[in-house]
């Protein structure tokens, strides 16, 4: 249902939905930790609106692989022609056709409410990331702004931001450490690291 949602939304999304304000966007981009040469992955890139930001910082040397469950956004993405070395996969987060310990960062950028199973996305994203590597779960919009727009929305009506006791939770759940919550009146950054320690993550069971 969430795939036939964005995939209905894909042709109007940049028009209607998508974040316009580039100077947001780059200041975003500059607070997340992604250096020159990083591998990263874009989970719900959607039609891209984040990813000339995240290549920018990667440079010549990086890659990323841009990721969303609905084919139709993944299609507007990679019509605009980006400039750099990305790479697009259709997969749901909850279950990725990926191997692990390969990304230095996982970025997602307005997707994170839109996960079904956030403890089992989160699992996921903790067995690509390689020792040290972070995530970044992030909005160009505050906490309260993004809960009330999905509310209003009954296709997303129940896909929210947590509070911040249950997204640390949720992070320290699955094994990363150093998790890090700023909430801003117009933004929203969770970050978290993959300890070097190489502890396994707990069990977390399955979507469905």
């Amino acid at each position: 249902m969430l795939r036939t949602y964005f995939n209905q939304k894909a042709a109007t999304w940049d028009a209607t939905i998508a974040e316009k304000d580039t100077g947001k966007l780059e200041r975003m981009a500059q607070r997340l930790e992604i250096k020159p040469g990083s591998v990263v992955l874009d989970v719900g890139t959607g039609t891209g609106v984040f990813l000339p930001f995240i290549l920018r910082r990667t440079g010549d040397g990086g890659r990323v692989v841009a990721l969303d469950i609905a084919e139709e956004m993944l299609h507007m993405a990679r019509a605009k022609g980006f400039d750099g070395h990305v790479e697009y996969v259709q997969a749901d987060v909850c279950s990725l056709p990926l191997l692990g310990g390969i990304f230095d960062a996982v970025v997602c950028y307005s997707s994170f409410p839109h996960f079904q199973d956030k403890p089992r996305a989160l699992g996921e994203v903790y067995r690509l990331l390689k020792q040290g590597g972070a995530v970044f779960i992030c909005h160009t919009a505050s906490r309260d702004a993004i809960n009330g727009i999905h509310r209003s929305i009954p296709a997303v009506a129940n896909d929210l931001i947590p509070d911040r006791s249950e997204m640390e939770a949720m992070l320290s759940g699955v094994g990363f450490n150093d998790v890090e919550i700023s909430e801003g009146s117009d933004s929203y950054l969770a970050s978290a690291r993959k300890g070097r320690s190489g502890q396994a993550p707990p069990f977390v069971p399955r979507c469905g």
